[in-house]
């Protein structure tokens, strides 16, 4: 599974980065917001510190602008992916920019209805939102299930972005289930590698060694 992060913080895209572990990273006007900056610098910024792909997203939501602004923000680098939103005009306006051989990321999916005419509409990736189902009481990894399902049945290529992650859990479960990539908060990320057992078996290995005197360099 791929992982992205979900920031426009380039201060942990930076970190995370380094680390090797990231393929690629989402933003939204809410995180560009947090950022409090422009845009497209912001954007540009994060394009020279990822390879991988990097979702920029449209405010309009009339198709003909939509395509516009796509454009707009495609030209900032090669691994931009347009985000669009899951609406009829967002599905045209996904349909003329993919056709135009640019990535597209498909947003704000709650259905596995509208996962469906994403890739029909050849979404690059479909952005299925786990938190917030949850916080309506509805399980977001039976819409991951169905859509897995439903993609590889008829061998669409669109990728399952799993989106809106809170926990650990999240990640792990989306993993199971068969999510190509999970976009995480920068907090959550970082928590994947912790676990007290880790942390304990180290110190102990630690103290271990000190009572060596020895040094490996």
């Amino acid at each position: 599974m791929k992982f992205f992060v979900d920031t426009a913080d380039t201060a942990d895209i930076k970190e995370l980065a380094a680390t090797g572990l990231l393929d690629g990273v989402t933003t939204n006007p809410s995180l560009i917001l947090k950022a409090g900056r422009p845009m497209k610098d912001v954007i540009a910024e994060i394009c020279d510190l990822v390879d991988g792909p990097v979702s920029a997203e449209v405010t309009a939501t009339e198709a003909d602008a939509m395509i516009a602004e796509g454009r707009s923000l495609a030209a900032i680098a090669d691994n931009i992916a347009v985000k669009l939103p899951l609406t009829l005009d967002g599905l045209k306006a996904c349909r003329t920019l993919t056709d135009e051989g640019q990535m597209v990321n498909v947003t704000l999916c709650f259905s596995a209805n509208q996962a469906l005419l994403a890739a029909k509409a050849g979404a690059s990736f479909i952005s299925p939102f786990i938190g917030r189902l949850d916080d309506i009481n509805i399980d977001g990894m039976d819409l991951i299930r169905e859509i897995r399902i439903i993609y590889d049945n008829y061998g669409f290529e669109t990728e399952i972005l799993a989106a809106s992650i809170r926990s650990a859990n999240h990640v792990k479960d989306c993993a199971l289930v068969g999510a190509d990539v999970a976009t995480v908060p920068p907090a959550v990320l970082k928590g994947l590698v912790k676990h007290p057992l880790t942390d304990k078996g180290l110190e102990q290995f630690l103290s271990d060694w000190a009572k060596t005197g020895q040094s490996i360099l």
